[in-house]
């Protein structure tokens, strides 16, 4: 489970439980400069920071046939991963997540009012974009660095065969919605829909394990 800008694994607590229970191994992981607290780190971090983190953990831990997950801005960083080690990864599964291809970024994919949220975030220390306005106390500063990075893939990530978007249709600034109708004709795609607003996992817990259950099932 990747998450997405601001957030920690912690994201996918509602959610966990459901899956444990289930028979499924979980893990969920906080990305490189977004601990709670936020951590110093002397080097800039990007989006290949990123990627090679995660790489680096599924290696590591010997992980084999992943469903890997993510949220979001973590959409970038789940397909960077199957460009670098697609022998590993099961399914990729977009929960209201970008879907790049070669050369896209945060800052390419994204809407008008996502970049300008990010323009006015980074001008606090110009090194990472504040938290924006919300009710979640657990968010950090992210790493603009992350969201501005272009993704450099291969193609080796199109050897995933089971990929599936899962779309949130309930709140009006959505910048998915054009990835939604690109896609759902689309039959090397399994496309989800709920109706909730973007943090899926919170709003519709039950939906969303259920369709990762299924993807389980491919």
């Amino acid at each position: 489970m990747i998450p997405g800008g601001w957030h920690g694994g912690w994201s996918f607590d509602p959610i966990k439980d459901r899956l444990i229970k289930t028979g499924h191994d979980f893990l969920a992981l906080t990305l490189p400069g977004l601990e709670h607290p936020s951590l110093p780190h002397k080097k800039v971090i990007n989006l290949d920071t990123h990627i090679r983190y995660v790489v680096d953990q599924l290696v590591e831990q010997d992980f084999s046939q992943v469903i890997l997950c993510a949220h979001s801005y973590g959409g970038l960083v789940i397909t960077g991963v199957a460009d670098q080690i697609p022998e590993k990864i099961h399914s990729l599964v977009y929960i209201d997540a970008y879907i790049p291809e070669n050369g896209d970024s945060c800052w390419k994919l994204t809407s008008e009012v996502y970049r300008d949220l990010f323009i006015e975030g980074v001008a606090h220390d110009g090194y990472t974009v504040a938290v924006p306005p919300g009710t979640e106390k657990r968010r950090v500063p992210h790493p603009v660095a992350t969201f501005m990075q272009a993704l450099h893939l291969t193609g080796r990530y199109k050897q995933i065969r089971n990929r599936v978007f899962v779309y949130a249709s309930g709140w009006a600034a959505t910048p998915f919605k054009k990835q939604y109708e690109a896609l759902k004709n689309n039959p090397e795609w399994h496309l989800e829909t709920i109706h909730c607003g973007h943090n899926v996992m919170r709003e519709a817990p039950e939906n969303l394990t259920a369709i990762l259950e299924k993807t389980a099932d491919l």
